[in-house]
């Protein structure tokens, strides 16, 4: 008897072993994230947390796939009947959480549900703002209106997420967060929802398209770099986000552990005050304010963009986490210009045109940023500066954390400011980075350096107009041309976006940078 029970418990650890050295089957998945999800309401702050964590448990109308394009969602199809009419005709036999069918009842409820939250902190009416009617003649077609034509209403819905009207009728979002009222169509359901820890899911069996590998889902919060990183090390997690760039070659070096990576939506740039004041950081080298700016000069700001070898810095600074950039949006996206070379490294040629410009010395500058919002942010001003040093611009540096900095930049406060911009459209971008400034349209409002040419501007309004793509697209990429070619802003790079996960996972990488746990599969 003592001998079979040692032979029984001999074989168990065998199996044991082996099981261990395989890729468990898809039941549980363990995510690291590295930002906080502060509510499950998905139409209460528009902050990419919350609507990576919505994406779980709710539907779009228009989808965005991994490369940043439009797909069919709850929306099989749309088409624009005229240049101020939409129609969406929805997807059949779509149901709900609890088993309640989707119809077009629910989704014009969820279009108008958004301007209900007036104590919204991050609203999304900017996505249904140009709506101005709604109909649904049936239960599966959507016919919208706008005030006037509006090419991009297909991506502005893509960020609009449908709920159950029957569950979110007089919900508020202590509901959401409750569970009570998360009653979505999305690939997931809510289990648990405990903030700055967790988010616990399970799939949801009546999901209409591909069912997800998984059965529970549990998404932990780490939002510091080494407690994320040693989860993953120590199998707390089966995969991260937001990998430190710094550990990228140890896991490289991990036989049980491997990377996913893609270039993002996420473009690094310089904004150079070109306001008609003298620049409040800049001076003569002894230290004297100029009399007059001179970033307003575009031989300065070319000379700037030339100072700069971005290979380097992409292949140093970046640790290749990065693609040298020429436009506001990276390749594939909607409206990049395939036609707009990246800046070739040459600090004679910078020398020559400050000498153009006026200043054959150079000038006193410093140079402003974040220090823990973009990959290496701090390194890359720090490596820009001695770029410029090295022209004759005599470059010191500042970096603050980002609850400061960015107030102090959309106030004007710097002379040369880096920012981040993530869009899936090139009008979009530039008519909030570089559009001239109006805060009554919103026009320009992360336009730090204060740009302006009405030539730009008109082309921007020609592609939000158009409601063909390709048109709408020409007419973006030919104000990207003119824009960029003015030195609106100067381009550096286009982030990766890096997922590490343990051996016997695949991710498929996302440009927008979002973690979806149906986008993960076992090998």
């Amino acid at each position: 008897m003592q001998s079979r029970l040692k032979n029984i418990v001999a074989l168990a650890g065998l199996l044991l072993s082996l099981g261990a050295g395989l890729p468990a089957h898809a039941a549980a998945l363990r995510i690291g994230l590295a930002a906080d999800v502060s509510t499950l309401d998905p139409h209460y702050l528009n902050i990419a947390p919350n609507i990576a964590l919505a994406s779980h448990m709710f539907d779009t109308l228009v989808a965005v796939n991994p490369d940043g394009q439009l797909v069919p969602g709850l929306a099989v199809s749309w088409r624009a009947v005229d240049a101020t009419t939409w129609e969406f005709r929805l997807r059949s036999g779509v149901k709900f959480h609890d088993g309640t069918e989707l119809t077009a009842e629910d989704v014009l409820f969820s279009l108008d549900r958004p301007a209900t939250l007036v104590s919204s902190p991050g609203p999304f009416t900017s996505y249904t703002k140009q709506i101005v009617a709604k109909e649904a003649p049936d239960p599966h077609t959507i016919i919208l209106k706008t005030a006037r034509p509006y090419g991009p209403l297909p991506l502005d819905l893509s960020s609009i997420f449908i709920v159950s009207k029957k569950a979110a009728l007089h919900a508020k979002t202590a509901d959401f967060n409750s569970g009570k009222a998360a009653i979505g169509s999305g690939p997931f359901k809510l289990v648990q929802f405990l903030r700055g820890d967790r988010i616990e899911l399970a799939r949801n069996e009546f999901y209409w398209g591909e069912k997800p590998a998984w059965d529970k889902v549990s998404l932990r919060i780490l939002t510091s770099n080494a407690p994320r990183l040693a989860a993953l090390l120590a199998g707390d997690v089966d995969a991260i986000e937001g990998v430190p760039a710094a550990h990228i070659e140890r896991i490289k070096a991990d036989p049980n552990l491997h990377l996913e990576q893609k270039v993002s939506w996420r473009t690094l740039f310089w904004h150079l005050d070109q306001s008609d004041r003298p620049s409040p950081f800049i001076t003569d080298k002894a230290g004297k304010p100029l009399p007059r700016n001179p970033l307003r000069d575009i031989r300065v700001r070319q000379a700037i963009s030339r100072a700069i070898d971005r290979q380097a810095l992409v292949s140093r600074t970046m640790e290749g986490l990065a693609l040298p950039a020429s436009n506001l949006v990276a390749p594939g996206i909607f409206g990049h210009n395939p036609d707009l070379p990246v800046e070739k490294y040459d600090p004679e040629g910078a020398k020559k045109l400050l000498t153009q410009a006026g200043y054959p010395d150079g000038f006193a500058l410093m140079l402003h940023g974040p220090n823990n919002r973009y990959i290496n942010d701090a390194a890359v001003v720090q490596t820009v500066a001695q770029f410029l040093n090295r022209v004759g611009i005599a470059t010191r540096v500042q970096t603050l954390p980002l609850s400061v900095y960015f107030g102090k930049a959309r106030n004007g406060e710097f002379s040369a400011a880096l920012l981040g911009w993530g869009s899936l459209a090139g009008d979009f971008a530039l008519r909030t980075v570089v559009g001239t400034s109006n805060p009554q349209t919103g026009w320009g409002s992360w336009n730090w350096g204060k740009y302006s040419n009405p030539a730009v501007d008109d082309l921007v309004r020609h592609a939000l107009s158009s409601v063909e793509p390709a048109q709408r697209e020409e007419f973006a990429r030919d104000a990207a041309g003119i824009a960029l070619g003015e030195y609106a802003v100067v381009p550096l790079h286009h982030q990766y976006a890096t997922w590490a996960m343990r051996k016997g996972l695949k991710y498929t990488a996302r440009t927008d940078e979002f973690t979806f746990a149906h986008l993960f599969h076992p090998q």
